[in-house]
């Protein structure tokens, strides 16, 4: 990978990131064959995380947060329901929208997924030191918190009546 950017810059970083990124998929995808589901389109697997971490979401603001087209967000939601991975529920708020959860069998899926990605990703992690795991975590912390604010600002922040709770 080029070093010709300043070290530590957010362009460095975020170039950085996107090649540990690609390592990840390789070894996510290489043990996704041992799962009991067998293997999980990726986008499949982005929409079940953000139903989990926000259950009742709704079709729209699963869009927003995947950044998908609307047409292409009901199609994957179709797929996903006919899977057994996702339920559709009437809105407690408006007749016009339903509530995305996630079944037992979709929790029980991205556990396995979960599972599988931890072991591969352990194995790596068993060959640092414990100051750079150290460091490690302490990083990936920060940008978990990052990110999740970057995905969904008004879960982190509160909604307009003061609530301080905030997406895990």
């Amino acid at each position: 990978m080029p070093r010709s950017l300043p070290l530590r810059s957010a362009e460095h970083v975020a170039q950085v990131a996107c090649h540990v990124s690609e390592l990840l998929e390789v070894l996510w995808g290489r043990g996704q064959e041992a799962t009991s589901a067998g293997p999980l389109p990726p986008s499949q697997f982005r929409a079940l995380t953000v139903i989990e971490d926000q259950q009742g979401v709704n079709q729209r603001a699963l869009g927003e947060a995947l950044g998908s087209r609307p047409s292409s967000v009901s199609r994957l939601c179709d797929r996903l329901e006919a899977a057994g991975l996702v339920e559709r529920l009437a809105s407690p708020t408006s007749r016009r929208e339903v509530d995305l959860r996630l079944s037992r069998r979709g929790a029980a899926v991205l556990d396995d997924f979960r599972a599988s990605r931890a072991r591969e990703i352990e194995a790596v992690l068993q060959t640092m030191s414990p100051a750079q795991l150290r460091t490690l975590a302490e990083g990936l912390e920060q940008f978990q918190d990052a990110a999740a604010a970057h995905i969904a600002p008004s879960a982190v922040r509160g909604d307009a009546e003061g609530s301080s709770e905030a997406i895990a």
